[in-house]
């Protein structure tokens, strides 16, 4: 089993920055996807970014050149970086972990993220 813990979420400025963790336990080494997803309030959940672990990124076009996602591979995180929040920002935001192909999928319980104006 594969458990996803996040944290680093809270309340922040418009213009300011988060850096959100996900700190993955269990049989991670065979996972080779991993993202962050969010939902806001009334809204479906979407994809913001996602890393192989080949390295490849892709990133929604609302966050791009604003948010960078990486992996700590030793330390088995995936981070987000969030840099110039906007107030559109504001939603839970998820980690996700799986196998492409394996039908292996594992998702954390999600982290406030409100950006005030």
């Amino acid at each position: 089993q594969v458990q996803l813990v996040e944290s680093g979420g809270g309340l922040v400025q418009a213009g300011g920055s988060l850096r959100l963790s996900c700190a993955m336990s269990g049989s991670t080494s065979r996972l080779n996807a991993f993202g962050w997803y969010r939902q806001a309030p009334g809204k479906q959940r979407e994809l913001v970014a996602n890393i192989h672990s080949l390295g490849y990124t892709n990133y929604a076009d609302s966050v791009k050149g604003r948010f960078t996602i990486s992996k700590d591979n030793p330390k088995s995180t995936l981070y987000l970086q969030m840099n110039s929040l906007k107030p559109e920002d504001t939603a839970v935001y998820y980690c996700r972990a799986g196998l492409v192909g394996s039908g292996a999928d594992y998702w954390g319980q999600g982290i406030q993220v409100t950006v005030s104006s």
